[in-house]
């Protein structure tokens, strides 16, 4: 991971059999799955999750993704996939850092970029609407009090 942010989440995943590609790797758009659930765990640690931001009147589509791939990972490994919020205030910015729960090798990093739009009008939001970063605001303090 590049930067850690303020706010993480982690998840452990197993590579599974239907995973993985011909030659015994996991093909690479399945590590965009994990990633989104590691994304899901943090919006859910912020008690931003789904029926919450649709009930918000905002979505957040993503802009941008990019992946890393630095070591392959094979079926039947376990992969701890962090997910960690850098970006909050005018459009939301996640880093990510995929590595073995055995011997923490880095397997992959990746970002994603989303932004907020009107649910009705689907116009753009030059700033995050004020829903979420409420439940980020809560979260850091939450957090420093409990450091």
């Amino acid at each position: 991971m590049r930067k850690e942010g303020a706010i993480s989440a982690s998840i452990d995943v197993t590579v599974a059999f239907h995973d993985i590609d011909i030659i015994g790797v996991m093909w690479h758009g399945h590590y965009l799955k994990y990633l989104e659930t590691a994304r899901w765990a943090l919006m859910d640690q912020l008690d931003f999750g789904y029926d919450t931001m649709a009930a918000s009147g905002y979505a957040w589509p993503i802009v941008e993704m990019h992946v890393k791939y630095l070591h392959a990972a094979r079926m039947g490994e376990r992969l701890n996939v962090r997910a960690s919020l850098v970006e909050w205030e005018n459009r939301i910015t996640m880093n990510y850092l995929v590595t073995r729960v055995g011997d923490r090798e880095r397997v992959a990093r990746g970002k994603s970029v989303q932004v907020a739009v009107d649910a009705r009008t689907h116009a753009l939001q030059f700033e995050t609407p004020e829903p979420l970063l409420a439940r980020v605001r809560r979260t850091l303090k939450r957090n420093e009090i409990g450091t």
